[in-house]
């Protein structure tokens, strides 16, 4: 039973001390062209869902990030609104390449923003992810 508790004790620490070194950015959203995200930088006019983000030149590298998944969590306001986010997080997969002119670090499809922020509350937020699946993070300010 000691050994048990222990156990468990290490699980809980390491999993705060993860998501106590999460990443942060600003994520902004857009909305569906003809009720789809498409096409996309990196699968042209394949469908993969509404769960779809994509990224900036900071996670782009060349095209690399393409299929990723990473797992978003609303963690304030980049506006005056506030009360901006929802409970949980959401897991995207990028498909698309975001230029300079999305002012954010990840651009979400407005299902999956809407899904952890008010989307009537302003367009960009503050966020934490992680890889779906691993610990790292994948944003360094």
């Amino acid at each position: 039973m000691a050994i048990g508790t222990v156990l468990l004790m290490v699980a809980i620490v390491s999993c705060l001390s993860s998501f106590a070194n999460a990443a942060q950015g600003l994520a902004v959203y857009y909305p569906p062209r003809n009720n789809n995200y498409l096409p996309s930088k990196c699968y042209g006019y394949q469908d993969n869902g509404w769960m779809v983000a994509g990224v900036s030149d900071a996670l782009w590298n060349n095209g690399a990030a393409c299929g990723r998944r990473y797992r978003v969590r609303c963690i304030g306001g980049a506006n005056a609104a506030p009360h901006p986010c929802k409970a949980g997080s959401v897991v995207v997969k990028v498909v698309d390449y975001c230029r300079s002119v999305c002012y954010g670090d990840i651009n979400l499809s407005q299902y999956a923003f809407s899904q952890i922020a008010d989307v009537n509350a302003g367009k960009g937020l503050k966020f934490e992810a992680f890889l779906f699946g691993e610990e790292k993070m994948f944003i360094k300010h």
